[in-house]
């Protein structure tokens, strides 16, 4: 029988404390005939009253809220049915909907914000309490709370959640998230006690490179904390703490992001999480109403930053020096948990590093980020810690100050990122290949920590727009990255300039990089959310990003010369092409202004698009003659004599893929050129972040297919498999990032966890296992896989908004064997090898067919 699962509102399945009025719901249907004629929503609200509507959508994908718009706090159940073959399924399991504080005026407590401290150096965290009293157990109770700055909190000696630097890191002059906390189960009648601790952060503390920069946002850090409770009649009150708060310098004596956390327990007071301590020594804080704040309140859309898994050590040696280095197999981020007993006083100090060099930690490539924890006992007896307001990007870690063997202390690494839903998978039959993709998911989860960062480890860990620009469709078929990238997108929007201009990392941090915006990174304003609408078929972003997307192609039409072309900007081009030194990595064989025309080409080309989705027919002429005017002139300029560009990959890539040539000849010549400089290269990479993530697709679109495995394939330096053959776990920002040696690349840009050039596993998915999407959100997929490079087998599968879909493929005897897997709501186009085409719907498919002589050959 139909059963109607998976029911979510805005994507959450948990949906307490939505920041909108109307969520969008969303659910699938399981062992369901096809088609679905229709579906009904039931709502029942708290008193008990229920209604019924019926629901007028092609599928359950981000189905429009059918019911009354929610006010602030309010709380509904929500249960779908659908009509299948003309049989009701049963209701689907309910779901809670609570709306958040949806307006600036229900904020009420007053931001409590400590002492100052010294400016401009490591600084240590705050204590904050406040005892308050109840009447009577509440029926509910929830709190809302943030803070500028990153804090931990507590109820009754009780943990407020496990997230980790919450509430992580926005451009804090627009937009300040909170979280909504049901903490009904943690207060009782008469005394209960709220304790946080707070510390910098990215607010105030260092953050930037070169030296970086201190008290960015602000001089203070604070935290804002809205108790409500509803007792059995249904009323609502707000606690009032505004007056009870205390608070002394905490146990953290010095906090930083890049430098680590130095914990005292001996400076952590006994009980004072508990109702009847004496908080006659603490200060009073100063309270500022929230109106000061400066910025907008908004409940967050994405997930929390928590600890997802541990790692145990695959090895312990005791160092000469008498460390203990502990190697935990993966690179990561994330923090040492450590259960030990030390006698007071002793400090066990915590050292972090990606590589080994020369048989000791490889530390200069963190720059200024020393990554150094310690944790000083208070003598009292076995203890278990781990740091809150930092975090590293690590491999290896050494204990320093422990005596003893490591069967006295447990160590354990803490996976630290955003606790996004896993989505898509890959395997195929040669296991370097596999590698390939498991490094790029960590590379993924490493990076997204709360934002989309370039690394995790060195004075940096910025949202750079370029990298996550051309590593969205591998994020969006990887993971739920929606509610980090609508968030991070939000700020790309408040960030821009009164022209258009889009910083190259947000939140943006004057601390030495070119205010300047390049293309390939500013476009991430158009290609990221134009990406999120195709890969899940939320028009909403689309819709919310309009206005940052034309902006940001309006700046460019400023940029382009008399020629037609995008000339005399600051641009970074095809960065870290492996031609380029290592003091000048935007030095690349494609002349960087054919990559910032072709670039404009296609996010004037977006934008003409999306408009055709939101109705704006005058604004789609508009911006489709201005991709035109450019591409011709491009055409002009570089095209026409493809002698100039012969030896640039890059720049013939772009001409296919960015569809810079249309005429089937000129295209043909421009894909012979491009096959005839991967072979002159050896099959090495010869592309940086620009050409990197659509070569093997030119390639291949373009007849070469044995090309683009070659390349894929290759395992000397530069390539893809280097980093694999040499013990990577993640991928590298250099190609080079470590040389065959052993020893680090000499450049002071070295980080050993970046996914930009990553972006390649789209491919895999794609083209090498055959999974694509031919509509937005998956409604519509082609199959096609296209074996090569030896190959005997690959799958894929995705967890699409309707379900699973999964791809496998196996090669024996010049037959493939291919099988494919629909869920209810999807149509897949299944293409053969032979030329065989077959349309399907939901359900199990099983197809063979023989290889084309050619490909036979390839496959070898």
């Amino acid at each position: 029988m139909t059963a109607v699962t998976g029911l979510r509102a805005e994507l959450r399945a948990d949906a307490l404390g939505v920041g909108t009025a109307a969520p969008r719901l969303s659910w699938r249907l399981e062992q369901a005939p096809e088609p679905a004629e229709q579906a009904e929503a039931r709502m029942v609200s708290a008193d008990g009253s229920s209604s019924t509507v019926p629901l007028v959508a092609p599928d359950g994908v981000l189905v429009d809220w059918p019911f009354p718009e929610l006010v602030s706090r309010q709380r509904v159940e929500v249960s779908v049915r659908a009509l299948v073959a003309r049989e009701w399924s049963d209701w689907s399991e309910p779901l809670a909907v609570e709306a958040a504080l949806l307006e600036q005026g229900d904020w009420s407590e007053p931001l409590v914000v400590p002492s100052a401290a010294a400016v401009h150096e490591l600084r240590p965290s705050h204590l904050l309490r406040a005892e308050f009293t109840l009447d009577e157990a509440p029926a509910s109770a929830r709190l809302y709370v943030t803070a500028q700055g990153v804090f931990t909190a507590a109820l009754n000696g009780g943990p407020l959640s496990d997230e980790h630097l919450a509430p992580g890191w926005t451009s804090y002059t627009h937009r300040l998230r909170y979280r909504v906390h049901d903490v009904t189960a943690m207060l009782r009648a008469g005394a209960n006690v709220i304790g946080a601790e707070l510390a910098d952060g990215w607010f105030r503390g260092r953050i930037g490179f070169d030296g970086g920069l201190w008290d960015v946002f602000g001089e203070h850090v604070g935290l804002l904390a809205q108790l409500e409770v509803t007792d059995a009649q249904g009323d609502t009150r707000v606690v009032p703490l505004g007056d009870a708060w205390r608070q002394i310098p905490g146990p953290a004596t010095r906090v930083g992001l890049y430098e680590g956390e130095s914990y005292d327990a001996r400076l952590l007071p006994d009980g004072w999480l508990e109702p009847g301590f004496d908080p006659s020594a603490w200060r009073v804080p100063q309270l500022r109403p929230v109106v000061e704040i400066g910025t907008v309140l908004e409940a967050a859309v994405g997930e929390p930053v928590r600890p997802i898994e541990s790692l145990r050590p695959v090895s312990v040696e005791k160092r000469p020096s008498g460390r203990l280095r502990l190697d935990f197999g993966q690179n990561i981020s994330g923090v040492l948990r450590v259960k030990a007993d030390l006698p007071a006083g002793r400090t066990l100090r915590m050292h972090h590093a990606e590589v080994l060099e020369n048989d000791e930690l490889g530390t200069r490539p963190l720059r200024e980020a020393p990554s150094i924890d310690s944790y000083t006992s208070d003598g009292s007896g076995p203890f278990s810690w781990a740091p809150r307001f930092t975090i590293h990007g690590f491999r290896y870690a050494e204990l320093e100050g422990w005596h003893g063997d490591l069967a006295d202390v447990d160590v354990e690494a803490l996976v630290i990122h955003t606790d996004m839903e896993r989505r898509g998978w890959f395997a195929c039959s040669d296991p370097m290949l596999e590698k390939l993709h498991e490094n790029t998911v960590w590379s993924m989860r490493d990076n997204f920590v709360d934002l989309p960062t370039d690394c995790p480890q060195r004075d940096e860990r910025m949202g750079w727009t370029g990298d996550i620009q051309v590593f969205a469709p591998a994020a969006e078929f990887l993971y739920g990255a929606d509610g980090v990238l609508t968030s991070w997108l939000r700020d790309v929007a408040a960030e821009q300039g009164s022209d258009g201009w889009v910083p190259n990392f947000v939140p943006w941090v004057e601390c030495g990089f070119p205010r300047g915006a390049s293309a390939a990174w500013g476009d991430a304003a158009t290609i990221v959310p134009w990406t999120m609408y195709q890969r899940r078929g939320d028009l909403s972003i689309l819709r919310e990003q309009w206005p940052s997307m034309k902006a940001w192609v309006d700046h460019l039409a400023l940029r382009v010369g008399p020629g037609g072309v995008v000339e005399g900007s600051m641009e970074l081009g095809d960065w870290l092409d492996p031609a380029a030194p290592p003091e000048n990595p935007a030095a690349a064989r494609t002349d960087k202004y054919l990559v910032a025309s072709a670039y404009a080409v296609r996010s004037a080309r977006i934008v003409a698009d999306t408009a055709v989705l939101l109705g704006d027919l005058e604004a789609e002429a508009h911006y489709r003659a201005f991709a035109e005017r450019v591409a011709e002139a491009t055409r002009r300029r570089w095209f026409e004599d493809l002698a100039s560009i012969a030896d640039a990959p890059t720049a013939l890539a772009l001409g296919l893929e960015f569809g810079l040539v249309e005429d089937p000849d000129a295209r043909r010549r421009l894909g012979d050129l491009l096959a005839a400089a991967v072979r002159e290269g050896g099959h090495h990479v010869q592309t940086g972040f620009v050409g990197t993530p659509i070569i093997c697709d030119a390639l291949a679109s373009s007849g070469h297919l044995d090309d683009a495995y070659a390349l894929l394939l290759q395992q000397e330096c530069p390539s893809w498999l280097y980093p694999v053959s040499m013990g990577a776990t993640t991928i590298w920002e250099r190609w080079d990032s470590m040389l065959p040696d052993g020893s680090i690349n000499p450049g002071g840009m070295t980080s050993f966890n970046h996914y930009a050039l990553g972006a390649v596993v789209d491919f895999l998915h794609r083209v090498v296992a055959g999974l694509a999407p031919s509509a937005p959100g998956y409604r519509e997929i082609t199959v096609q896989p296209r074996p090569g490079g030896g190959l005997t087998s690959a799958s894929a599968s995705h967890l699409s908004p309707f379900g699973m879909i999964a791809v496998s493929w196996e090669l024996a005897d010049g037959l493939l064997a291919l099988d494919v897997e629909v869920p209810t709501g999807v149509s897949a186009r299944v293409i053969l090898p032979d030329g065989g085409v077959h349309t399907v719907g939901a359900g199990a498919h099983h197809y063979s067919a023989p290889m084309p002589a050619a490909q036979k050959e390839a496959t070898r």
